[in-house]
């Protein structure tokens, strides 16, 4: 069964320790929040990426790390000491606060810049363009699991406005120029590409970005 999450992040945890396999790792990560109710074989997100419990310790929790995940994220850049985004997967009973996030990363994004203006900070990330075809200003997008709304985007980069909460909450405003962070696109928008284009379009190389125009020329809006 498929886990859901919101992107509204439930508490920032440490990683104690990494234990590294030929291709895989083992990540211990110390937390309280989402320990709450949690048994083996729970999802967590953690900065983005839906990890397994495979073990519960006295304030901590073990996840492992398979050789795509290390390969797709950020998750193999993290050392003893790193802070992480932690959120539950979400339940029936639950508010949707952000938005539908999968936990399963499209790619990674490098940060260019943090630029306060005010009391919010300006966030710019460098994307890949399979990436950015699906971010709209506007819409939503997953930055190290955290619901983000898109402020402004070209081909190059997007970026997006982080209020003190947020900035207080999880580990974005942590980051520097260059670090790399994890990226999902809002699942939406990779569906309705698919069923225009059909089975067998769906096959070859995207033709068309998903924009305003895009939507428009097919009656979305």
């Amino acid at each position: 069964m498929s886990r859901v999450f919101t992107g509204i992040i439930e508490e920032m945890g440490v990683l104690k320790g990494v234990k590294h396999g030929a291709k895989s790792s083992v990540l211990t990560i110390a937390a309280g929040k989402v320990l709450e109710g949690t048994k083996l074989g729970d999802s967590i997100c953690t900065n983005g990426v839906c990890l397994t419990v495979t073990k519960l310790g006295s304030g901590t929790f073990d996840a492992d790390v398979m050789a795509e995940s290390l390969r797709r994220t950020n998750l193999g850049d993290l050392r003893p000491g790193d802070k992480v985004n932690l959120e539950r997967a979400l339940r029936l009973c639950d508010r949707l606060g952000g938005h539908i996030v999968s936990g399963h990363v499209d790619g990674t994004g490098r940060v260019l810049s943090l630029e306060r203006e005010d009391n919010a900070v300006w966030v710019t990330v460098e994307a890949a363009p399979d990436i950015l075809k699906y971010i709209i200003e506007k819409g939503s997008i997953t930055i190290d699991g955290i619901s983000l709304t898109v402020a402004y985007v070209d081909n190059k980069i997007f970026k997006v406005s982080i209020i003190p909460h947020t900035g207080e909450e999880t580990t974005l405003l942590k980051k520097k120029a260059g670090d790399r962070v994890n990226l999902e696109n809002d699942l939406i928008g990779k569906y309705v590409e698919k069923l225009l284009k059909g089975p067998e379009e769906a096959k070859e190389p995207a033709k068309e970005t998903i924009d305003e125009d895009y939507l428009r020329k097919y009656g979305f809006i």
